[in-house]
């Protein structure tokens, strides 16, 4: 269901400088997440306790304190200590009615941020309103009512009778809501934490809570007010970890307990709980603007620790939150607000992998339940290098840890069920090695990918070289589930064709050759073999070289239609499928589309408004196509509402039948990229941009998918309290950060870096951006682009835009490919000796200096 009038998109406004140079008094915190260490050797100086041998890419250390722990738990924070013994404490919210809010929090979140991704930093805001109601669902109504002329009768009367029940759910709701700020910083060597939980209405009433997270054995008890608690090692059981909690003052009421579900019940009067140890907590009512704070910590012997000087923690929290936006990723300008709002997003979604002892990102459906293994987290990972090279390292790492999904091939990493895991969790373990040097997590995912490479050929139903679709079944909710793709209507009629042989899996084929899928094909045959040149394998390389190239030529000599002038997918008795998707661009993707038919498909497809082009990119199905908005009644004379159908129900443009798609947009702007269309990749990322901008403005969501007109709020499937904290939605801003900079994926040297743009609006500047052991800070406007590296301009152009690859500063000089809108000087400053000057006209230009 779509919403009310959206104001216009404020993308344009240039908002100042968001802590680039502040400064502030260090707070002593450990970092939680070890720094990537050499191959071989120990991670952060100190061996993480699991499974054996210290390993070669970043784990996490212990003891350790980490705000967040698992799905939508926010308000929490997760302590690890000796042998991996494990505790939880979180913050609970009481509503009027009596529910307790004390995870699974997608509904109640209101605030996201600021945060760091490594949990120095922690600030949500949770309220008991879940926004199931909202002002734009009530205008919606009232704009059916208004304006009968332009709906049917049945749709006057739906909401006749729905506005009285829903404005009065409403009311209710903001008259009992209760919200509370919740804070967190790191302190000591990073195995405690400093908090304050903060009401921002009259009578409110919380809870500090104490258990273990996955229901861990523990044993906790009260000590005058504060709680302490011990717990086995789970890896190591011979040894024990002790936990303390430090309130700054006494509980209104308290007590321990033998479950859970006894602690709610106490907590909420429903009951008078069990007595036991399994549970503690604390209960407190608060005023409007009382803060409760505190301090805990976990350590190898039953640890000492005062309850804190309030002053001292809010001190503290102040300090550490300074140093989120000057120790990490930052900015100023429209695509500098996206980079703050892509830390704390990521950052909120960062959880441990309680199996593998790792963090990892949580993707969407509100939680996840752990590590997903499909292809969307490949695109987590990409994102998640802007953010933190640990967070990323060890979010790839963990995919090719996890074990095989039931009843499929028994593959470790990446599901075989979705064809294109393999290929696009190669492409983020490649960008890891592209944007870092991390040649362990190659050698880690390489195997594997080979194995997973070596499979697809069963998806060749006819052996022609190229792969047709999975059958997936009739059911809605799948037929295209092998690119993720679910109910693209591309996948609406294709045919089931028996198996013979094969891997084991027990899908069938299918009649359509599909133009995704084969890309997707190339791109994996593409990866493995840059991937067989760095770990020396040049027999490999030479095979996935070449066989990237047949693809290339299948491809373009079948799945061509040369009157439509684009490519289509086609059923194997040679009829074409007419559906147009963005899928059309996934061969510049892959590398596979030659430059002329490159270039048509942007000028005479992308940059069409018919088809895909407009404010708000791209459309999951072209404008144009029978299938755009086909899932329910389009209202062109509603003002406000034009998908809007009636309260609670799917709108016009569902998620295949026109929403736009954060994975498309991603896969389109990185096809742009390498086939350097730099203008128009810029317009698409500000577009991109301002779409993820507008829901994050307004609601601090970042939700699965859009709508794909203007005016239009956020589709029925993003508003459901299920979707709105997904995690690929940051697919849409990254693209603007890559924009400003970026490691270069495709061609050249793998350590040359990408920066400048020639579309972004404004000027931008983004910073604390670590590639390849160097730290940068880009700023790039319409005048001047200036790059900083550890601290030092190295890079100054003036006069016009430009847009700068294959950067390569070296002590003995600089080279580079620079295209400019005009006539720009350029200085650089080389590792060694004096800045060196040049002058490049309008166009492409290859610099020597």
């Amino acid at each position: 269901m779509t919403h009310g009038h959206v104001p216009r998109r404020q993308f344009l406004r240039t908002v100042g400088a968001t802590g680039l140079g502040a400064s502030a008094a260090a707070l002593a915190a450990g970092s939680g997440i070890a720094q990537a260490a050499p191959p071989g050797s120990v991670s952060g100086g100190r061996p993480a306790q699991g499974r054996g041998t210290a390993l070669p890419y970043p784990t996490v250390q212990r003891p350790f304190a980490m705000p967040g722990i698992k799905d939508q738990d926010w308000t929490g924070a997760l302590f690890v200590g000796e042998g991996e013994s494990r505790f939880a404490l979180r913050v609970g919210l009481l509503t009027e009615t009596g529910k307790v809010i004390r995870e699974k929090m997608t509904n109640n979140l209101w605030r996201i941020g600021p945060m760091a991704p490594d949990g120095a930093y922690k600030e949500v805001q949770v309220s008991t309103d879940e926004r199931k109601v909202t002002p734009t669902h009530l205008e919606a109504l009232r704009e059916v009512i208004a304006h009968p002329e332009q709906w049917s009768a049945a749709e006057v009367s739906d909401a006749t009778a729905k506005l009285p029940s829903l404005q009065k759910q409403y009311d209710d709701t903001q008259s009992q809501k209760h919200t509370i700020r919740v804070r967190y910083a790191r302190a000591d060597d990073g195995s405690s934490v400093v908090g304050s939980v903060t009401a921002l209405d009259d009578d409110t009433t919380v809870f500090l809570e104490v258990a273990t997270p996955w229901g861990e054995d523990a044993a906790f008890a009260l000590d005058g007010q504060n709680v302490t608690g011990s717990a086995p090692g789970l890896l190591q059981t011979s040894r024990t970890g002790h936990f303390r909690l430090a309130p700054a003052e006494p509980a209104d009421s308290s007590g321990c307990y033998a479950s859970i579900a006894d602690m709610i019940a106490d907590m909420t009067g429903a009951t008078t709980g069990a007595p036991g140890t399994a549970a503690a907590a604390l209960r407190y009512r608060l005023s409007k603007g009382r803060a409760l704070t505190f301090a805990a910590t976990v350590g190898g012997r039953p640890p000492r620790l005062d309850p804190p000087e309030p002053h001292e923690v809010e001190r503290a929290l102040a300090t550490a939150e300074a140093s989120v936006r000057r120790d990490n990723l930052t900015g100023s300008g429209p695509a500098g607000r996206a980079a703050d709002a892509v830390r704390d997003a990521l950052s909120l979604n960062t959880n441990y992998d309680k199996n593998h002892q790792r963090a990892f990102v949580m993707w969407g459906w509100g939680g996840g339940g752990g590590l997903f293994t499909g292809w969307d987290s490949a695109f987590d990972a990409i994102d998640a290098a802007l953010v933190s090279r640990p967070l990323a390292t060890q979010h790839e790492t963990d995919i090719f840890d996890a074990d095989a999904p039931p009843n499929q091939v028994p593959l470790k990493g990446p599901r075989y069920d979705q064809q294109n895991s393999g290929p696009m969790h190669a492409y983020a373990a490649w960008r890891l090695y592209t944007k870092f040097g991390e040649v362990a997590v190659l050698k880690k995912a390489y195997p594997t990918l080979v194995a997973y490479y070596d499979l697809l050929p069963e998806w060749d139903a006819d052996g022609d070289g190229l792969l047709e679709t999975p059958y997936f079944g009739d059911r809605v909710g799948g037929r295209g589930n092998h690119l993720g793709l679910d109910d693209s209507p591309v996948y609406a009629d294709y045919r089931r064709i028996p198996k013979v042989g094969g891997s084991g899996d027990r899908r069938d084929n299918t009649d359509l050759t599909d133009v995704a899928l084969n890309s997707y094909y190339a791109l994996l045959a593409e990866t493995l073999a840059k991937m067989a040149e760095v770990l020396g394998r040049t027999a490999d390389a030479a095979r996935f070289t070449a066989h990237h190239e047949t693809i290339r030529r299948l491809l373009n000599d079948r799945l061509w239609h040369p009157q439509r002038r684009l490519y289509l997918s086609r059923y194997l008795d040679g009829t074409w499928n007419e559906v147009v998707t963005p899928t059309v661009f996934y061969p510049l993707f892959a590398g596979i589309a030659t430059q002329d038919r490159a270039k048509i498909l942007v000028r005479e497809h992308l940059l069409d408004p018919e088809e895909f082009w407009g404010e708000y990119v791209v459309p999951s199905v072209a404008r144009n196509d029978p299938a755009y908005c086909s899932g329910g009644p389009v209202h062109p004379l509603s003002e406000h509402f034009k998908f809007f159908d009636r309260y609670g129900e799917d709108t016009a443009p569902e998620q295949w039948k026109g929403a736009v798609w954060p994975p498309m947009n991603a896969t389109v702007y990185d096809g742009l990229k390498r086939y350097g269309f730099d203008d128009v990749a810029g317009e698409f990322a500000a577009r991109s941009t301002a779409m993820y901008l507008d829901a994050w403005d307004r609601d601090n969501w970042f939700p699965e998918s859009f709508d794909p007109v203007p005016g239009q709020s956020i589709m029925d499937s993003a508003v459901d309290s299920a979707w709105r904290t997904y995690s690929w939605s940051n697919a849409m801003a990254v693209q603007s950060l890559h924009e400003l900079i970026s490691d270069n994926p495709w061609e050249g040297d793998p350590s040359g870096i990408m920066f400048g743009t020639l579309s972004l609006p404004g000027t931008n500047s983004i910073a604390n951006v670590r590639l390849r052991g160097h730290t940068y800070a880009v700023s790039a406007g319409p005048n001047r682009t200036t790059l900083v590296r550890d601290g030092s301009v190295v890079f100054r152009a003036t006069g016009a835009r430009i847009a700068v690859r294959n950067f390569l500063l070296r002590a003995s000089g600089v080279s580079f490919d620079v295209n400019a809108d005009g006539r720009v000087d350029i200085e650089v400053s080389p590792e060694r000796g004096r800045a060196r000057r040049t002058q490049v006209r309008a166009g492409r230009t290859h610099v020597e200096l």
